[in-house]
């Protein structure tokens, strides 16, 4: 079943989302495991990325409200 949310604005951004959500997850769990606080700053970081870059894709679409 195709994804319905999909857009063609989006289409280009879901696989490099997708690769950073893998990377999210790898800096929680590695960070998680040893403690270290760099990881959780990184995956910080690319969370803020995620959700500015879905801001500025529904901006593209017409469909954010400011």
């Amino acid at each position: 079943m195709p994804r319905e949310w999909n857009t063609p604005k989006r289409e280009c951004w879901n696989a490099p989302i997708h690769q950073i959500l893998k990377a999210i997850d790898n800096h929680t769990r590695i960070g998680m495991e040893t403690g270290d606080p760099w990881h959780e700053e990184q995956a910080q970081i690319l969370r803020k990325y995620v959700k500015d870059l879905k801001v500025w894709i529904h901006k593209q679409e017409g469909c954010w409200d400011e």
